[in-house]
């Protein structure tokens, strides 16, 4: 076999190893089971406002603009 086939038949596995397992990670779930997943425990932040207000406290107190500000900065940079 030549390098050009080798790496043709490497793709086409490849290709169907990442296709299986996109195609896995799809489920559907049942109207009676979505109610868990709806829960806070199951968010990926399960306490934004908590959060927000931590980030809100340490953009204050940094010298320049975070990410989640509006602003131009400011502070002192101490706590």
């Amino acid at each position: 076999m030549t390098l050009n086939m080798k790496l043709k038949r490497l793709f086409v596995i490849l290709f169907i190893v990442l296709l299986g397992t996109a195609i896995s990670g799809c489920a559907h779930v049942p109207v009676w089971e979505r109610g868990h997943l709806a829960k806070p425990q199951m968010a990926i932040d399960p306490y934004p406002l908590q959060n927000h207000i931590l980030l809100h406290n340490y953009s204050s107190r940094e010298a320049a603009a975070s990410t989640h500000s509006s602003g131009t900065g400011g502070g002192c940079g101490c706590y």
